[in-house]
């Protein structure tokens, strides 16, 4: 075994003194009195040894002195090489307190306290990498605009006066205007006609060659019952006559919350692939393909409603779907329906 071998914890101090601070005699008595109360020192010689310069018989200097081997070739140190690295801890008692961690972080040039989202340590001596609290969240960095719609100058992220939350504001002094952005209103119908129902197949992204209902966003100056029937002549060139809301959706994960209307198709009873419909059809309840279907939202009113034409009885339907980050717009692993209320409606 390389390196000296201690059989009591006074010989170790006095080594560590020895090698650490040979010309500090006039401090020693105050690091020997730090040693003993720092109980992250009281481990076995194994442990302990870890923590000082390990010496072989080939790490000598040409006058014969010893010199400890580098850090980056010890086995049992590890040692943080720069601000950017990262700190990982064990919960054994041989490793260093949090306050000693967190002088390590100060002399790495590593800031601790609410304001940085550099590595934090716990309570438990491991440490974790926290967001910063005065950072806006993400979602909103990506929908920053550059510049001012009204006067022109940069935009910037921040909490306006008085506010909680973080806004796009314009950097001028002059105009200060606040750039709002809110979810998207869509709105659409589930079109019956003779028991059938009818769907149309995309022609854009997303979701192009997929199967829905029509449906698209809301427009300014119109109610959500005329943007429904609005869309529908739109991607099905057919006219409807609007039954009853039938499904409200919100999906706060992408900012948009869907309103769905019962609705039957008027005369003459004809229709054919919008600009934005590969092809349009009507379906069998049971034909309807689920495995093609493009938006989760639409599948699950779909699937009410074969319920509720099953059952006879309509409702009104109402829930939040939670979808997973970054999943897809129809994975059927990748949304949760959250708050769902059912009212009953006569048929």
């Amino acid at each position: 075994m390389h390196g000296p071998t201690f059989h009591n914890l006074a010989r170790l101090q006095r080594h560590v003194m020895r090698v650490c601070c040979p010309r500090a005699s006039a401090s020693r008595a105050h690091h020997m009195e730090a040693f003993r109360k720092d109980s992250t020192y009281r481990a076995s010689t194994t442990d302990c040894r870890s923590y000082l310069p390990r010496y072989t018989s080939a790490s000598r200097s040409s006058t014969g002195a010893r010199r400890p081997v580098p850090a980056s070739r010890h086995p049992h140190t590890a040692v943080a090489s720069s601000a950017s690295s990262s700190y990982s801890i064990s919960n054994s008692s041989s490793g260093p307190s949090s306050e000693r961690l967190a002088k390590m972080q100060k002399k790495q040039g590593v800031g601790v306290g609410a304001e940085s989202d550099t590595c934090l340590a716990s309570t438990s001596g491991t440490v974790q990498q926290v967001e910063a609290a005065n950072e806006p969240p993400a979602r909103l960095q990506k929908l920053k605009s550059n510049f001012c719609r009204m006067c022109g100058s940069t935009v910037e992220l921040r909490r306006p006066e008085g506010e909680k939350e973080w806004r796009h504001v314009c950097s001028s002094p002059e105009c200060g205007h606040i750039e709002y952005f809110n979810p998207k209103m869509v709105v659409g119908c589930i079109v019956e006609h003779q028991g059938k129902i009818l769907l149309c197949k995309r022609a854009i992204e997303p979701c192009r060659g997929k199967w829905t209902v029509p449906a698209g966003f809301m427009e300014l100056g119109e109610s959500t019952a005329q943007g429904a029937a609005r869309e529908t002549w739109e991607e099905a060139c057919a006219p409807v006559r609007v039954l009853a809301p039938y499904a409200h959706w919100d999906i706060p994960a992408i900012g948009q919350a869907y309103i769905l209307f019962r609705a039957q198709l008027a005369a003459p009873f004809t229709f054919s692939p919008g600009t934005e419909s590969l092809e349009t059809a009507l379906f069998e309840p049971q034909d309807i393909p689920f495995d093609q279907i493009a938006f989760s939202s639409v599948s699950l009113t779909l699937r009410y409603y074969l319920e509720d034409l099953r059952t006879g009885r309509f409702h009104v339907h109402h829930g939040v779907i939670d979808k997973r980050p970054g999943s897809g717009p129809n994975d059927p692993a990748s949304f949760e329906v959250k708050q769902h209320m059912a009212l009953p409606l006569a048929l």
